[in-house]
């Protein structure tokens, strides 16, 4: 039986606040408020892999340091334009 998306989504939402690292608790916890809702079952699939990553990668991957595996390109993108000002600073 899979896991109901209403389900799935608090369950990320609690592994997006609650890291190793609190940058990647700050930038992870926008990325949930603002995208989790509209994510599909296999985005939301791919976030849950995301989340097993370890911090100090996910971080290095936001802030551009380096880059992220290809299947993550697309939500990496997504993290990374809610995360400026956290990662580096904003522009006007």
């Amino acid at each position: 039986m899979s896991e109901p998306l209403d389900v799935m989504r608090k369950r990320l939402h609690m592994r997006s606040i609650r890291r190793g690292i609190k940058e990647m608790d700050l930038i992870l916890m926008g990325f949930s408020k603002a995208h989790l809702a509209e994510l599909n079952a296999d985005d939301l699939g791919l976030y849950d892999q995301l989340l097993s990553e370890n911090d100090h990668d996910l971080y290095q991957w936001v802030s551009g340091q380096s880059v992220e595996p290809e299947p993550y390109r697309g939500l990496m993108d997504l993290i990374r334009k809610g995360a400026v000002g956290v990662t580096k600073p904003a522009t006007n």
